[in-house]
């Protein structure tokens, strides 16, 4: 099975979500903001992919839920189950994995362009992928990996766009699975774009729709070969990084 975390109803698993179910994977999915639990242990799963959200990793005592989730993630690390976590759920892998989260140099909402490092070029989950790549973008904070972690994209708006952690855990800064009525959605219960940049976040969807869906296709595909490849040994998540990071809020308005 294939568990997804969503954090707030309107980012939800999207073209991920109907990637698996095409391919006969059973798919998950716990809505934490409505109080819905994680499972207690990782039995079953074939992989976890957090989602995103407008929350800030360290805000626990306003989402509880993070707590839970970061105990979750800490728990699906030691025991190896893949993980692709999407902008704030790669934050939370950040975390979980011994990182941090900052903010970062520059805010980005809308259609943007990532970097491959020389190791994300050679890596599996972007096997394929050409360099730069087109992503869309909704963030004002930033991964900061362990030092066990390895550096595969980034941009100079945002240094770190996606790492690796161990052998099959991954997070993106960016999203390669929204689609129009994504932007829609979003662009409406988030305040800060105006009417104008909705419209040209959605005429610039049809623009690059076509690379952009191959790409997230592509993607998916990628760590669908990851999942179904044996869990290979690598570091296990350490505790809890001491002190703890503060607590930086994102601005969304």
């Amino acid at each position: 099975m294939i568990l997804f975390i969503k954090h707030i109803d309107i980012e939800g698993p999207e073209t991920l979500g109907s990637f698996f179910v095409e391919r006969g994977f059973d798919i998950a999915v716990v809505n934490l903001q409505d109080g819905e639990q994680l499972p207690p242990d990782a039995h079953g799963l074939e992989a976890v992919i957090p989602l995103g959200g407008p929350m800030n990793v360290y805000e626990e005592d306003k989402y509880p839920f993070l707590k839970a989730e970061d105990v979750f993630l800490k728990m699906i690390l030691a025991h190896r189950v893949p993980v692709l976590g999407i902008c704030l759920g790669a934050q939370l892998l950040a975390k979980a994995s011994g990182g941090k989260v900052v903010r970062s140099p520059e805010r980005e909402i809308g259609w943007f362009t990532v970097d491959l490092t020389p190791e994300g070029a050679s890596d599996p989950l972007f096997r394929g992928l050409a360099s730069p790549l087109g992503v869309y973008q909704w963030h004002g904070d930033m991964c900061v990996p362990p030092p066990e972690g390895v550096l595969l994209a980034s941009s100079p708006k945002c240094p770190v766009q996606a790492f690796r952690y161990g052998t099959n855990a991954y997070g993106l800064q960016f999203h390669a699975e929204i689609t129009d009525k994504s932007i829609r959605a979003w662009t409406a219960g988030f305040s800060g774009v105006k009417a104008a940049g909705r419209d040209e976040m959605l005429s610039r969807y049809a623009a690059v729709k076509t690379d952009f869906t191959r790409n997230g296709q592509k993607l998916c595909d990628n760590f669908l070969k990851i999942i179904l490849e044996p869990r290979r040994g690598g570091p296990m998540c350490p505790p809890d990084p001491e002190p703890a990071c503060p607590p930086i809020s994102l601005e969304w308005s």
